[in-house]
C-alpha cells in the first residue's frame, strides 16, 4: 500500500494543503510532516485528513514506525497530544460521573496490581515519565508494563486504553477472534 507524506510549507493553513491532495487521499493515508510542530497545527492535520503527524526532522527509525502505524490503520499522534487527549478524557469522565474517574474492576481483573497501577495514572493523563516518577520505577518498566497491559486488554493504544479505564468504552474489549 502506497503512503503519502506532506511535508507542510510556513504560511499556507494545512487544510489547504491536504484538500490539494484530497483525490489522491481517498485511495492512500497522508502522514504530514512540519518543520515546525505543534498540536493546534497536529489538531488541524487530523481533522483534514491526516493519518499521521510528526516532525519533518525526526530520524529515519520514527519515520519508518510512523509508516507501518499508519499503512496497518493507526494514527501517528505525537506525545504532547497524545497526553493533552488523555487528560481531557480524564476531565470529561470525572464531570460525567460528579467525581474523579472511578478504575472498573472488569478491565483490570487480568492485571497484576503494579499494571492497574500503571494504567490507572495513565488513564488519568501522566507521561510515562511522570508515572515513573509517581510510583518509583524506570520508564523502561512503564513501558514494558504499558506494552503488557494494551497486550492483555486488547488495545491498541493509549487513547484506547485511556477510554476503557475511564468507563468509556463499556466493558472490556473482546479479544480478536473470540466471540
Amino acid at each position: 500500500m502506497d503512503l503519502v507524506w506532506l511535508r507542510l510549507e510556513q504560511g499556507v493553513s494545512v487544510a489547504m494543503q491536504i484538500e490539494r491532495l484530497a483525490p489522491r487521499l481517498r485511495l492512500v493515508p497522508c502522514v504530514v510532516l512540519s518543520d515546525l510542530p505543534t498540536d493546534e497545527e497536529a489538531i488541524a492535520a487530523f481533522s483534514a485528513g491526516a493519518r499521521g503527524y510528526c516532525n519533518t526532522h525526526a530520524v529515519a527509525q520514527v519515520l519508518i514506525q510512523v509508516a507501518a502505524v499508519v499503512l496497518q490503520g493507526g494514527l501517528w499522534i505525537g506525545e504532547s497530544l497524545m497526553q493533552r487527549l488523555v487528560s481531557a478524557t480524564s476531565r470529561i469522565q470525572a464531570q460525567a460521573s460528579g467525581a474523579a474517574a472511578e478504575v472498573r474492576p472488569s478491565w483490570s481483573k487480568d492485571l497484576t496490581d503494579r499494571e492497574k497501577e500503571v494504567a490507572a495514572t495513565l488513564a488519568a493523563g501522566a507521561s510515562n515519565k511522570e508515572i515513573a516518577r509517581a510510583l518509583g520505577i524506570t520508564e523502561r518498566t512503564v513501558k514494558a508494563h504499558v506494552g503488557a497491559i494494551l497486550e492483555k486488554l486488547h488495545v491498541r493504544d493509549r487513547l484506547q486504553l485511556s477510554l476503557v479505564v475511564n468507563g468509556q468504552v463499556p466493558g472490556r474489549p473482546e479479544s480478536p477472534g473470540s466471540t
